[in-house]
């Protein structure tokens, strides 16, 4: 005879296990589709981070295409505004570009034509006062450009800097080629000949105090001031001035500001 006397206790017991094993099969698969459903979305989201990134980065070097093309034309064309043009990391210059026509303010530093007279009349009123400065560069090509940032980073490397080190360092006081104004022609370093030295100090000497502050009625800025890096990209350097034309000189002056930020860039 069959024994059909159930322990409820061990059916109950058996019946939570199969519910229990059937939930726990639920939960697995439900955290293996979640693994599934996550690792896709991370996936996805890894693609559109890239995707954006790329895209992103084909803009900033389609806005700097354009800003070559707009410079050199600006440039070699005499309409109004070649003076304002920007040159920077942002705002590269063609490496071919070399001004029209090219004049020595002194033997062997050329400058653009066309700021000539206004530079010669500042420095000679600057001799008037009795004062003694020179200019120490002015045009300088793409090529010599590579030249003066290469051994401005081997100086550093000499001083046991990491290469990139080096290159960060040098970055901040010499454009990268193709983004020095010095390309432009509109831009000279003048210094002191009672002090050499292109640092921080260049900028306590007579001929630089008068320089900073008479600078603008000749149509020329300091073009890297003290305090303004973060906008420029490029260490105070009380030696530089960038030839912007007179009326844009004086609102430059007047208002304590760079020239990005004249610019609107």
């Amino acid at each position: 005879m069959i024994n059909f006397n159930f322990d409820i206790h061990k059916l109950k017991r058996a019946g939570m296990g199969a519910a229990l094993g059937l939930a726990a099969g639920v939960l697995f698969t439900s955290l293996a589709a979640y693994r599934i459903i996550s690792g896709e979305r991370s996936e996805a989201a890894a693609a559109e981070a890239e995707l954006t990134a790329e895209n992103e980065e084909l803009k900033e070097q389609i806005k700097k295409e354009k800003a070559v093309e707009e410079n050199t034309e600006t440039l070699a064309s005499d309409a109004d505004g070649w003076q304002l043009i920007l040159v920077n990391e942002d705002h590269p210059l063609d490496p071919s570009y070399t001004p029209e026509k090219l004049t020595e303010i002194s033997p062997g530093y050329p400058v653009d034509d066309r700021i000539l007279a206004d530079l010669k009349q500042m420095m000679d009123d600057g001799a008037a006062q009795g004062l003694s400065m020179y200019v120490t560069s002015a045009y300088r090509s793409y090529d010599q450009q590579i030249e003066t940032f290469n051994a401005s980073m081997q100086n550093r490397l000499n001083q046991n800097m990491t290469p990139l080190q080096a290159y960060q360092e040098t970055s901040t006081s010499v454009a990268l080629p193709g983004t020095s104004e010095h390309a432009t022609g509109l831009a000279v370093d003048i210094i002191s000949t009672s002090y050499g030295e292109l640092d921080d100090r260049q900028g306590e000497t007579a001929e630089q105090k008068w320089l900073m502050e008479h600078c603008w009625e000749y149509g020329f800025i300091l073009r890297y001031p003290p305090e303004k890096s973060d906008i420029t990209g490029i260490i105070y350097e009380p030696w530089h001035y960038r030839y912007v034309g007179k009326d844009a000189a004086k609102e430059i002056t007047e208002q304590g500001i760079t020239l990005e930020e004249y610019l609107g860039q």
